[in-house]
């Protein structure tokens, strides 16, 4: 359904050390840079940390979450813990086993240097 996400940054440096360390947890290669934009290519779509070119401000988005596939609960740990270990902050419950209308999922958010909410999500049997 969606060819890439694109979220924005007030600085691009550290959002790349950010995010290169956080994805490299599942298995993406570093960020390609292109000025003012840092790209991850993957076989199933691209995300993208972006300067706003309105030369405005990047703020988080409000009720907005990027959520990222993982492929067991320890996958999810690790992104987390990375997150953490790049400057990023815990937010919402611990990392755990949450039950509702989509079923039993695993899940751990974060919140990025700029503030954009992130979870890293784990489909359970």
């Amino acid at each position: 359904m969606f060819s890439h996400v694109m979220i924005g940054t007030n600085d691009l440096d550290k959002a790349k050390v950010f995010y290169d360390k956080l994805l490299g947890t599942l298995g993406v290669r570093p960020a390609r840079v292109d000025g003012h934009r840092i790209f991850y290519i993957t076989p199933t779509g691209i995300f993208s940390v972006s300067k706003p070119i309105n030369g405005e401000a990047a703020t988080p988005a409000n009720g907005g979450t990027i959520g990222f596939a993982c492929s067991s609960p320890e996958q999810a740990d690790a992104w987390h813990a990375a997150g953490l270990e790049a400057g990023g902050t815990t937010c919402e419950n611990p990392p755990g086993i949450r039950e509702g209308s989509a079923g039993k999922l695993y899940l751990a958010y974060l919140r990025d240097l700029d503030g954009n909410k992130l979870c890293a999500m784990h489909r359970l049997a």
